[in-house]
């Protein structure tokens, strides 16, 4: 099920192309509205993880994020890998997650923080701004925990070979 990493270079390619044009189009923290009252694009750096979690912890964050994101990843291919032909629903998930992280890894080498650019908001909420990367994992996610709980017919999956 190798041959679904295609897909994560897809990711990749989107979410490195997204940010240069939002680093080369707004300014930091500039908000321009895409649908007032709910979406902006806002440029901003997180030096941690989701929802900056562990954003000022100094430094040495980058490095622990650099090292799960290359953990990690290389866990989802062995994982992708093994799995049987018609598992394209798993495969998607991973490949999504494994591009998404990816993603996310080349910022944190290349710039030391991760570039976001996406924010939805209503009112006075905001939700913390993303990217391209985050959206692939958080789908991927949501795909691998829907096939956990409700399974798949495989006799319904498409048939595939690694």
């Amino acid at each position: 099920m190798l041959r679904w990493l295609w897909l994560s270079a897809v990711v990749i390619a989107a979410d490195q192309a997204s940010k240069i044009a939002a680093e080369r189009l707004l300014s930091l923290h500039e908000q321009v509205a895409v649908i007032p009252g709910f979406f902006n694009f806002t440029l901003a750096y997180n030096e941690g993880a989701a929802f900056s979690f562990l954003s000022n912890a100094g430094g040495w964050q980058r490095w622990f994020f650099t090292a799960l994101a290359i953990g990690v990843s290389a866990i989802l291919i062995v994982w992708l890998k093994r799995l049987k032909p018609g598992d394209w629903q798993p495969a998607l998930a991973l490949a999504l997650i494994i591009g998404g992280a990816l993603g996310n890894l080349i910022d944190r080498m290349a710039y030391g923080h991760v570039i976001d650019f996406i924010q939805w908001y209503y009112r006075d909420w905001y939700w913390p701004s993303f990217n391209i990367a985050d959206s692939a994992i958080s789908v991927g996610a949501a795909i691998l925990i829907l096939t956990a709980l409700f399974g798949h017919d495989e006799a319904a999956s498409p048939s595939e070979s690694s």
